[in-house]
């Protein structure tokens, strides 16, 4: 293909708010000139290469070999997001297996008659989870980079708290990161169930002090996110890693991906909101792996029904407990007649929607999210503020920024047992949806700023580039430079 500057590998952890951040770089790499193969286990790719619109002169899937059952795991176990929390962690204890038939990837695409490009790739791109992956690439002579879908701050606090475990070191509720003190202080309901329980012997305290040391042997780390809003978390890993750290979000990819799941059409959702005012509806989704109580799910529901005037959606997935893959009916797990009477300002979305578009519609003015890094830059590039229902890994740190550092988050429950009220339902979505607050004006205003601040990073003109922009030409021009001087 003419005027391709180079091949590069892409290859995320199998879960899909990981898997779909790697899509959007794969997107803004190819922007840049560059052709790319995505690996993944055959599972995922054969429902990437079936769901997506990706040009194949650009971006190549490639199957991973790997047998779920193998590790004592079900058949077709390669994803996250369908299996229980012990099943999903012994995924991705058992990643590091798949080492072997990396190697045997990178040496066949090293062989041109092999490989699906023409030229042989001169930087692979990993996962933050496939800290091994740095090693097996450099045998090949070639750039390895970290991409982490997290965001900085967020990702400074895991790593260290894991590294550290500095609660274990307290007989106190609240505690310092011993590296990272610029961080404020933390609460033990801030830390997710895994992270309570650990000693340094469990299983993800025994995966996670092998992988994360292992960072350092990337020749850099990619991170979806902005520098001007992000500078403590990202200032972490540059003293902590001594290698290069690049900010080069939002990384966000457009097409949501459909899924056989899904609840509802684009068209009848936009339909929907466009009836509605302007800032009216209050967005409710806890992501594609987490959610709540069957009790909290009530609670939720009865404060909505004693909300005024404030609209929503709520993208609704089965309680902590029951079988996500079963039959799912809603009105089984909500009050009486709930649906019924909230047929003209709410909609009940089953398991899957389009949240991209809908963030992005005029009418939302919030959105009670769990607070992964992919809905908080869907919903800041937008200008919409939130409220913090945190559950898992680093979204109880992604709240604690987005409440403390920038100001666009208020935080109404903390995990799955936390036992929310009524009352402070209601006084947290009126705070962010209703008009006459003081603090909730605020807290628009700052969504509006840092909405600004995202489309500055991401202005590329002739005469004016943002931040993010600058970060990926540095680490392209790194890679080209490494590239000439191994030639």
């Amino acid at each position: 293909m003419e005027g391709v500057k180079g091949h590069i590998v892409l290859f995320p952890f199998m879960a899909q708010g990981h898997i779909i951040p790697f899509l959007a770089l794969a997107t803004k790499i190819t922007q840049k000139g560059y052709q790319i193969t995505f690996i993944n286990t055959p599972l995922n790719i054969k429902k990437l290469k079936s769901s997506t619109k990706e040009n194949p002169s650009l971006i190549h899937f490639l199957e991973i070999p790997f047998d779920s059952t193998e590790h004592g795991l079900p058949l077709d176990a390669e994803i996250t997001d369908s299996l229980p929390y012990n099943l999903a962690l012994k995924l991705l204890e058992v990643s590091p297996s798949l080492k072997s038939n990396f190697r045997k990837i990178l040496t066949d695409l090293f062989d041109v008659t092999i490989g699906f490009f023409k030229k042989p790739p001169i930087c692979v791109i990993s996962d933050f989870f496939f800290g091994w992956s740095a090693e097996v690439t450099h045998e090949f002579g070639i750039l390895h980079s970290i991409f982490c879908g997290a965001g900085g701050f967020g990702l400074a606090c895991y790593y260290s708290i894991w590294m550290n475990l500095p609660h274990r070191h307290s007989d106190k509720l609240e505690f310092l990161l011993p590296d990272f003190q610029e961080a404020g202080k933390f609460h033990v309901t801030q830390l997710s169930p895994s992270l309570v329980i650990a000693d340094g012997n469990d299983p993800y305290s025994v995966f996670q002090l092998k992988n994360l040391p292992l960072w350092k042997n990337s020749d850099g780390v990619l991170f979806n996110t902005v520098e001007e809003f992000e500078k403590s978390g990202l200032m972490y890993f540059t003293r902590k890693l001594c290698i290069p750290i690049w900010a080069i979000g939002p990384v966000l990819f457009q097409e949501n991906i459909p899924r056989k799941e899904a609840g509802i059409h684009l068209d009848k959702c936009k339909e929907w909101l466009d009836e509605k005012e302007e800032k009216s509806v209050l967005y409710i989704c806890f992501g594609s792996q987490n959610t709540i109580s069957a009790s909290q799910m009530m609670k939720l529901a009865k404060a909505l029904d004693g909300v005024d005037e404030v609209n929503f959606i709520w993208v609704i997935r089965p309680p902590l407990g029951f079988d996500v893959n079963a039959d799912f009916k809603p009105e089984e797990w909500l009050p009486e007649g709930f649906i019924e009477r909230n047929q003209e300002n709410g909609l009940i979305v089953v398991n899957w929607a389009p949240q991209v578009e809908i963030l992005a519609h005029e009418s939302i003015g919030g959105f009670l999210s769990n607070c992964g890094w992919n809905s908080v830059l869907e919903s800041l590039i937008n200008g919409v503020p939130l409220i913090g229902w945190p559950m898992a890994a680093d979204q109880f740190f992604n709240a604690k920024f987005l409440v403390e550092e920038i100001g666009v988050c208020v935080e109404m429950a903390r995990g799955t047992t936390f036992d929310v009220s009524y009352g402070d339902i209601i006084e947290k979505i009126e705070l962010v949806m209703g008009s006459e607050s003081e603090k909730g004006k605020r807290l628009r205003g700052k969504a509006c700023e840092v909405k600004e601040m995202i489309k500055d990073a991401a202005r590329d003109e002739d005469d004016y580039k943002g931040s993010s922009v600058r970060a990926m030409d540095e680490f392209f021009n790194l890679m080209m430079k490494e590239r000439i001087g191994s030639q």
